[in-house]
């Protein structure tokens, strides 16, 4: 069959596209409206028809997994474009990184609207998180739980889910650390309920079983939907459909093939699943979030008192040294480790126009309640560390009423070198 070369004529009422490559496939930059959800991008192509129906795919996978092409194919899929259109279009642009980088650097959200009872049946909702497991480390891995967080509680959010798609590659034969730390995480934001929504999308595919990767899956002990062969639900996808197509013809038609039905299935398996509702969710996350704060909380209490230790050691010692010049009633100096603690003003955020701390404080106990964090808490009371009126976090339990958004105290730890004088005499 003869490609068609009129590449642009198939989509012309699509307006927000931009050429950037006219070889074949003539390769477009989609740019859809952007939108700010918090913390979170929203990327919305079309307009939304209230009363089409919409089903949401929240992806994750470890750097390099093939997650943002993946992306790309989803909309094209829903766009309608097929091999004879000789045309492709990226919602995602394409940057040069090394394998170790992930393309995504926070959570996005991509609408596709408009081209319902087209492909699809109904409108899609794609959330991107960026490649856990990165170089950034397990620190960016928790902020990217606070941005789902962020996204599941917020009124323009998402609160309800049809799939988790589990991004990896074919030749995955074992499951490393990061990416079964990647699945357990993903797990744990859910209630039990979810594992029958959780899938396998297994990229740079060529048609055939991924077994290594299904037994690595099997292996990780992470629950999933089953298949009538008792194997995780997967989907098979290539990652070359906007490669220059002057060359090896066959097997990018080969690949377009492979994309196109795992697409088909992938698609009727979210026709068919129940949504999964996210307040359970929003409750394992609050929680994950009470726990985190108290145990950094207790952290910086221990190296305190680790510090106010030395301070004493050093004091007993001293005069242990100058027990003579005591006797004597000679007056002498000594010098000590001596920790303490101050604050320091920090980014805070926006709401309503009001600007706020991005730390929540309690004015009793004099500790950090909850920093890094608070990213939609205007006031104290709006702190996920706030619990029935009470801080969870603090030393004294607190009532609200005690806290405030304001700078953050430092760390014992980082003015642990600041020496004081003390002069004993008798």
């Amino acid at each position: 069959m003869a490609m068609n070369t009129n590449t642009s004529s198939k989509f012309d009422n699509i307006t927000c596209k931009e050429l950037i490559h006219s070889g074949s496939p003539a390769l477009y930059q989609l740019n859809p409206k952007k939108e700010n959800i918090g913390t979170l991008t929203k990327m919305t192509l079309g307009e939304k028809d209230p009363n089409k129906k919409n089903k949401t795919i929240l992806l994750v996978g470890e750097t390099g997994a093939g997650k943002s092409t993946l992306i790309n194919a989803l909309v094209n899929y829903t766009m309608g474009v097929e091999w004879e259109d000789n045309v492709w279009f990226q919602i995602i642009k394409e940057k040069k990184k090394s394998q170790c980088e992930s393309q995504t650097s926070d959570v996005i959200v991509y609408e596709i609207f408009g081209f319902e009872d087209q492909t699809l049946p109904y409108s899609l909702t794609i959330i991107d998180t960026p490649g856990f497991g990165s170089t950034a480390g397990i620190e960016h891995d928790a902020i990217i739980s606070q941005r789902l967080f962020d996204l599941f509680r917020s009124d323009n959010g998402v609160h309800e889910i049809n799939a988790v798609g589990l991004v990896l590659t074919q030749t995955e034969c074992r499951l490393s650390d990061r990416l079964s730390y990647i699945l357990n995480s993903v797990v744990s934001l859910f209630g039990k309920d979810m594992e029958k929504n959780i899938v396998a999308l297994i990229t740079y595919s060529n048609g055939r079983t991924p077994k290594n990767a299904l037994k690595a899956l099997e292996d990780a002990n992470v629950k999933f939907a089953t298949n009538e062969k008792n194997q995780p639900v997967h989907f098979l996808f290539d990652n070359c459909l906007n490669e220059d197509r002057t060359e090896d013809i066959e097997d990018l038609k080969h690949a377009d093939k492979i994309v196109m039905k795992g697409m088909r299935q992938f698609l009727d398996f979210l026709e068919k699943t129940e949504p999964q509702k996210l307040e359970t969710t929003v409750d394992v996350l609050n929680e994950r979030i009470r726990l985190t704060a108290c145990v950094q909380n207790l952290q910086e209490k221990i190296h305190l008192i680790d510090l106010k230790q030395n301070e004493i050691q050093q004091t007993q010692e001293a005069l242990e040294k100058y027990e003579q010049e005591m006797k004597k009633n000679e007056e002498f100096t000594v010098e000590v480790d001596e920790p303490y603690r101050e604050k320091e003003p920090i980014d805070g955020g926006m709401w309503w126009l009001v600007f706020f701390q991005g730390a929540v404080c309690c004015t009793v106990c004099e500790e950090n309640c909850h920093y890094p964090g608070c990213t939609m808490a205007p006031s104290p009371s709006w702190c996920e560390v706030i619990k029935d009126g009470r801080c969870t976090s603090c030393t004294g339990k607190c009532p609200v009423s005690d806290h405030v958004n304001e700078s953050c105290w430092k760390s014992p730890s980082i003015i642990s070198s600041n020496w004081s004088i003390s002069t004993w005499t008798t």
